[in-house]
């Protein structure tokens, strides 16, 4: 029996890391065979981390059968998941976002959640004194997680125990963290290569709100005219892929990294309602500047109400 680890669709880079660092875990330090897989394609930040540190991309499967035995990071979400998710035997779930509920399980399992910024953090406290064998490849990946998902320590979300983390993991590695971090943002703001529809879903997750289904998307850069310039083909887009994912409403949220401030586009009256009601801001044209929100987790899901 080989487990399964992954995490949530549309995977980002601690999504692409952590299945790797706990399937070399569970592997190589506990002696129980694992491997790594992804929900779909990572994006660009996440390929980077992948070649930048030498790592194999794990396999994409779509689904899971009552055969596979798994352990889920980055997500406890039943719409992240495969559709057959509780079919399967999960045996594990790591994660550091709210408790969502809906995951059936045969027997009693491990689950950790913990308030922290990234789950590759939460992996580093439970592989403990073992993450001296960890080959630079493993440490790697697990900072470059950090520092994704922390916005290099400017994202609401971190925490001290996150900082301190990946100041550890970059003294052992011998490299600088605003170095990783600057190529870890020029990889993630380089969209060229991406349909409208693709963008739409490259970092997103599925909310319900006041009964309507949303598609809560965001795009992390430093170049976010780059992502605005394309507003309203990205716009018209959002109908169809609202259609075929049987969602309400697509919601973009362009997040500026350097100036630290989200851009909602404001593509009909109901986003226009939605933002108002939400942010307390007054809209005005087809988009909407929302200074000092960077995450979707802290900042804009638990804001959002119509």
């Amino acid at each position: 029996m080989t487990i399964k680890v992954f995490g949530h669709k549309s995977p980002d880079t601690d999504s692409t890391g952590s299945p790797i660092i706990w399937a070399w875990y569970l592997s190589e330090v506990k002696g129980t065979p694992a491997k790594p897989y992804l929900l779909g394609e990572p994006n660009t930040e996440a390929l980077f981390v992948l070649k930048h540190w030498d790592l194999p991309k794990p396999e994409i499967i779509s689904d899971v059968t009552a055969d596979d035995t798994v352990v889920i990071v980055d997500t406890n979400n039943p719409a992240e998941l495969p559709p057959s998710i509780n079919e399967a035997k999960v045996v594990g779930i790591i994660d550091h976002h709210m408790l969502v509920g809906g995951i059936k399980t045969r027997t009693p399992i491990d689950i950790t959640i913990r308030p922290l910024a990234c789950t590759a953090t939460i992996l580093f406290d439970l592989i403990g004194h073992d993450i001296a064998k960890a080959p630079r490849a493993i440490k790697g990946a697990m900072l470059s997680c950090i520092l994704s998902d922390t916005l290099e320590f400017r994202s609401p979300t971190t925490t001290d125990h996150d900082r301190d983390v990946a100041q550890e993991l970059a003294a052992d590695l011998g490299v600088s963290i605003h170095d990783l971090a600057t190529q870890l943002f020029e990889a993630k703001s380089d969209i060229s290569a991406f349909s409208d529809a693709v963008l739409l879903r490259l970092d997103s997750k599925e909310y319900t709100v006041a009964g309507k289904e949303l598609r809560i998307s965001v795009l992390e850069t430093t170049a976010p005219k780059v992502v605005l310039d394309r507003k309203a083909s990205l716009m018209a887009s959002m109908v169809d892929v609202a259609t075929e994912d049987n969602a309400d409403q697509v919601l973009l949220f362009v997040i500026d990294i350097i100036r630290e401030e989200a851009t909602l586009l404001i593509p009909n009256d109901f986003v226009r309602h939605l933002a108002e009601a939400s942010f307390g801001v007054k809209v005005t044209g087809d988009t909407v500047v929302l200074p000092g929100i960077l995450s979707r987790k802290k900042q804009i899901i638990p804001s959002l109400k119509l």
